[in-house]
């Protein structure tokens, strides 16, 4: 088995590029900072160091809490060449969540944000296996915790450790839309093999590349894709707190950013921000769109008004994430996801797990060597979606069409109308094409006769009004009837986790 760690290719980077920048950080309140490779490199010798210090053991978990900021690179990057296991951990988990996690991954140290240590309160002592608290950001320590600087300061000359390449590496936990969320056990091999995969299409990054990296760096996307592939060639990554609409263009055009890493909402947002045209964009070379699935007419509408091409990917957090990339071809299919990235083996199935006819949809199930090696301490949940020999059932429905991917919906998300089946992904696409709307999701509402009717939820653009008879009738244009939405609310904002992806679940609540 060989050796292999996430970590040693920033090492080569820092060997091959001391003075180059790896990270520009805007934080939303202005200014800003520069950090070399070099610099980089020997803030995570300490920082491992500092976890070696801890008394940690290869293989023990250390949760990370935190914002986009130097504290997480350095943090990730440290756990990682200490041979620990990261648990990144969303921001906005209220505490429970939190001690959930905390208490399957049986995480022994926790670096959390002064901003999120509140999270914490009550919990410290019911968590037996959590003996380290790190708050990054705070000046003084808090009852219990220490802070980073601390943390850096009792820590002596890093240790090297010989680290498997099969060795758990990060154990990011599922978003939970659809029930408790799971640890997904992916190896340095899981992301590194996509890492590979990615320098195969032509979405590759070069030394010369600046990166935006505006989505949530605990998001296996940001994460592995934005942040880590874009370090392991070398090109600076521009990491900003959090995402603003102008401020991100403002970013880009000052930073000449040549690569953007994005998600629906961010490309939806730009679109609607007056005056986008004013800003210079020249420098980008190319977009990536992933997490949640991109409606046809953003994809359409950014290159004809603002002259960029967003190439749309397919993933999932058990697959370290990417899968398929329309940039397996030479031009975007509007609606398609793309052909798998080399390496991953693509099927749809049906509910017995046989392949079903041409041109049917079906299950998309994925074998290759970026496919996690199950749920952290759940066999019943692993068998539920892992096959002995490799193939990982998504829950997504698909259509293949000349090998190019296209999703249709979640298979829990499908509406049943009479005993016909509606794909809420189908209904949106008619929604994006209405010129006063600005965003729109659909679920399922419960009815008298039909069991089941689509509900959309709409947000209108600035300014705009419009009634629900108008969205209705604007569908049946082009959805049979029993696809078109019988109800339809009006909302100022669809709620949404950070990773951009709409939590139908809030929605069906008041469905």
């Amino acid at each position: 088995m060989s050796k292999v760690n996430l970590a040693d290719r920033l090492r080569a980077a820092a060997a091959r590029l001391p003075e180059k920048p790896a990270l520009v950080l805007r934080p939303i309140s202005g200014g800003g900072a520069q950090v070399t490779y070099h610099d980089l490199d020997e803030r995570v010798d300490r920082a491992a160091g500092a976890f070696q210090g801890l008394g940690l053991d290869r293989g023990e978990r250390v949760a990370l809490m935190l914002g986009n900021s130097e504290h997480f690179v350095e943090a990730f990057y440290g756990a990682m060449r200490a041979g620990l296991v990261v648990v990144p951990l969303n921001t906005t988990y209220t505490t429970n969540e939190v001690a959930q996690i905390l208490t399957d991954a049986d995480a022994a140290a926790i670096v959390v944000g002064e901003a999120y240590h509140d999270r914490l309160a009550g919990i410290k002592e019911t968590l037996p296996a959590l003996e380290h608290v790190v708050v990054a950001g705070a000046s003084s320590p808090p009852l219990g915790a220490q802070t980073w600087k601390q943390f850096l300061g009792t820590g002596g000359p890093f240790t090297e450790v010989e680290v498997d390449e099969d060795d758990l590496a990060l154990l990011p936990y599922t978003s939970g839309t659809t029930g408790r969320p799971k640890g997904a056990m992916l190896s340095h091999a899981n992301l590194l093999a996509n890492h590979h995969q990615m320098e195969q299409t032509r979405l590759s990054v070069e030394e010369l590349d600046v990166v935006l990296c505006v989505l949530p760096l605990f998001h296996i996307y940001s994460l592995n894709v934005a942040m880590a592939f874009s370090l392991s060639r070398g090109a600076t990554v521009l990491i900003m707190e959090r995402f603003d609409p102008l401020q991100s263009l403002d970013a880009i055009s000052s930073q000449r950013v040549s690569v953007v890493i994005g998600a629906p909402p961010i490309y939806i947002a730009w679109l609607n921000t007056p005056g986008v045209e004013e800003y210079d964009l020249a420098s980008v070379r190319y977009a990536v769109s992933g997490a949640a699935p991109l409606p046809r007419q953003v994809l359409t509408r950014f290159e004809s008004e603002l002259g960029i091409t967003i190439w749309e990917g397919y993933g999932l957090t058990e697959t370290s994430p990417l899968l398929t990339t329309v940039a397996m071809d030479d031009r975007p299919r509007p609606g398609s996801v793309g052909c798998p990235v080399p390496g991953v083996e693509l099927r749809l199935v049906d509910d017995k797990g046989a392949d079903v006819r041409a041109g049917d949809p079906g299950e998309v199930v994925v074998r290759g060597p970026n496919v996690f090696s199950g749920y952290w301490q759940d066999a019943d949940a692993t068998a539920e979606v892992l096959e002995d020999d490799g193939w990982f059932h998504t829950g997504d429905v698909g259509l293949l069409d000349d090998g190019h991917l296209y999703l249709v919906d979640r298979k829990k998300d499908m509406v049943l109308v009479s005993g016909f089946n509606v794909y809420p992904r189908e209904v949106e696409e008619v929604l994006y094409r209405h010129p006063k709307i600005a965003a729109a999701a659909v679920v399922g509402t419960p009815h008298p006769y039909t069991g089941e009717a689509v509900k959309a939820v709409v947000v209108l653009r600035e300014g705009e009004e419009a009634a629900a008879e108008d969205i209705t009738d604007f569908c049946r244009r082009y959805l049979a009837r029993f696809k078109c939405p019988e109800v339809v609310e009006f909302v100022e904002s669809l709620p949404t986790n950070p990773s951009g992806k709409v939590l139908r679940r809030e929605l069906r609540k008041s469905a």
